[in-house]
């Protein structure tokens, strides 16, 4: 037996008992006639003590000899603590030793393990191992897996049933490019890892297996952003004979349920707002509605005034700054400058000042009066001491544009609070966007999503106005899942994939087999992914997946402690038919 206890379980009703330990040794503090160790497992730290009046000399010579990270098993008397700690659990108690064994002698670590490291994030995800020692990664990863256990058991109750799906299946155009994997029996022929398993899970449906889920991994070969991904899991679910609102409320349900045991919230039942809304109303489709600074549309106020700034735009929006009335020109000027960058791209700001005295300072007084003037905050909602920002331009790039400085904006004033939870449903997507530069049709949410039935006969005529049986969940400014209903017959799912742009035979090749199924009797069937790692981010206050990811890949895809992806030998390239070319100088 390694151990009788682990190194969190100790307390003073444990005082007098001879208790056997194992861990690593974090800290070794020597003051000459005494000494102490931190000894550190996964439960949490207990101090031990050897000292010369009641340790042997060999025992602390020992001992002295321990470095930092080396694991030990010791054996020893818990005795009370002379100088309590009480930030620790076991701060009341130390463990007398009466034996020590070095298990394993560890190198100086390249960092120290401790939750204020002194290593950067490149070197820690180098020596991951280590760093996965530290008290906060290991709380996330445990926060990880009780969010995992508290998603099945709902599910669970729910009657859904766990399938896996395949790994290796068949590359489709639609979406994000896909990883594929040379088959080496089939010379010249590729496997693909799955984006999703949607095509399986509605293949379950029309096998009959009603509710499904799988918390299973994804794998999608796009460009990486700051919080994105390759690998990543989701929560995948399908649920046969079911309408929308059904799918919404099991959902809500499930969300509802992981904040009451997380964080003992009951929310109320969740808002739903339409995509088109969203968009006049925050700019984006994933809004956080835990603050205001809703936009308003002022093209009645604001144009035919002889500004030309506006006169000659197609929306002019604003929204309403609490209490910023009193920054100053060099502040609001860092906001201009700062939406005039190339990730952003306004033109710039106009501004307004509410004054509390009730008068009125803008950008625009040579062109606004303050009767003008009162007219925008009378719309924008401001109150004096509010601060009006003002965009003009095109409809679509301008609400992106006031959409990521209401987040930037809210982030500097602190009004996106990590202990608050706002969920809320998106619905109403239309069915598909339009290619601004082609003009070709593509799938909003992926070409298996269902249409509103009462617009079913505009794919013919008017497939831009169509609406969609699609809904996301939205969590704190971030959408945490999307579904739909999905299309379960044959000849709306041909003609779907027409205004996509397959050809009958591209269709078939690739996708054959889904519609075959359609013609054996399936069921109306729908369903949802919610991104696991986003999630789990979300309900701990935070918003940084890979914090949550036990091994990680950083920005650039790449796993720095194994060094992946790298190259193949030329033996295992000519067993799968490959030539890699050499890139150009």
């Amino acid at each position: 037996m390694f151990r009788s206890h682990h190194c969190g379980a100790l307390r003073e009703t444990h005082i007098g008992t001879e208790v056997t330990l194992a861990g690593w040794a974090a800290k070794v503090r020597d003051k000459g006639f005494v000494l102490w160790i931190d000894l550190r497992d996964r439960y949490g730290i207990t101090q031990l003590v050897l000292d010369e009046e009641r340790c042997s000399a060999a025992l602390l010579e020992k001992a002295r000899k321990i470095g930092r990270e080396t694991v030990i098993q010791v054996k020893g008397t818990v005795v009370a603590r002379e100088a309590k700690n009480p930030n620790m659990e076991t701060g009341n108690i130390e463990l007398l030793l009466t034996e020590l064994k070095v298990l394993n002698e560890a190198q100086t670590p390249p960092f120290t393990i401790e939750d204020k490291t002194d290593g950067g994030e490149d070197l820690r995800m180098k020596y991951r191992y280590l760093d996965i020692r530290r008290t906060p990664v290991q709380n996330n990863l445990l926060f990880r897996s009780k969010v995992g256990l508290l998603v099945r058991n709902y599910l669970a109750e729910q009657a859904f049933i766990e399938v896996e799906t395949p790994y290796l299946i068949k590359s489709t155009p639609e979406g994000a490019r896909d990883f594929v994997v040379p088959s080496r029996m089939n010379e010249g022929q590729f496997y693909a890892l799955p984006q999703s398993p949607q095509t399986f899970k509605q293949l379950l449906m029309v096998g009959g297996m009603d509710k499904y889920f799988q918390i299973v991994k994804c794998f999608r070969d796009e460009d990486l952003r700051a919080d994105r991904q390759p690998e990543f899991t989701q929560i995948d679910c399908e649920l046969s004979f079911v309408h929308q609102q059904d799918i919404m409320a099991c959902f809500e349900g499930l969300l509802s349920h992981l904040l009451k045991e997380i964080h003992g919230i009951s929310p109320a039942p969740f808002p739903v707002m339409r995509y088109e809304d969203a968009m006049k109303t925050y700019g984006n489709d994933k809004p956080d509605i835990r603050f205001g600074m809703t936009f308003t549309e002022l093209n009645a106020q604001a144009q035919n005034k002889g500004f030309t700034v506006f006169d000659a735009q197609e929306l002019v929006v604003g929204i309403a700054v609490p209490g910023a009335a009193n920054w100053s020109r060099k502040q609001i000027d860092k906001w201009i400058d700062w939406v005039k960058r190339p990730q952003i791209g306004a033109n710039g700001l106009i501004w307004v000042k509410c004054n509390e005295d009730g008068t009125f300072k803008s950008s625009v007084d040579k062109f606004f009066d303050a009767e003008a003037l009162a007219s925008w905050a009378t719309a924008c909602e401001a109150k004096a001491g509010d601060l009006i920002l003002v965009m003009a331009g095109e409809t679509n790039k301008t609400r992106t544009q006031l959409s990521a400085l209401r987040m930037a904006l809210a982030e500097a004033l602190e009004l996106r609070k990590p202990n608050e939870f706002a969920p809320l449903w998106v619905v109403d997507f239309p069915l598909f966007e339009e290619d601004e530069e082609s003009g070709d049709l593509h799938a909003m949410h992926h070409p298996f999503t269902a249409p509103k039935p009462e617009h079913l006969s505009l794919l013919e005529s008017d497939p831009k106005a169509v609406v969609a049986q699609a809904y996301d969940l939205v969590l704190n400014g971030n959408e945490i899942g999307g579904g739909s209903i999905r299309i379960h017959d044959r000849s709306t799912q041909e003609k779907m994939l027409s205004l996509l742009g397959f050809s009958d035979d591209e269709a078939k090749a690739q996708f054959g087999f889904l519609m075959d199924a359609f013609t054996y009797g399936a069921p109306p069937h729908g369903g949802i992914a919610l991104g696991f790692d986003r999630l789990v981010a979300i309900l701990d206050g935070k918003e940084t997946i890979r914090d949550y990811i036990a091994f990680p890949k950083n920005n650039s895809g790449r796993d720095v402690m194994i060094d992946a992806p790298a190259p193949l030998d030329t033996e295992q390239l000519d067993a799968l038919a490959l030539i890699v070319k050499p890139k150009p100088e």
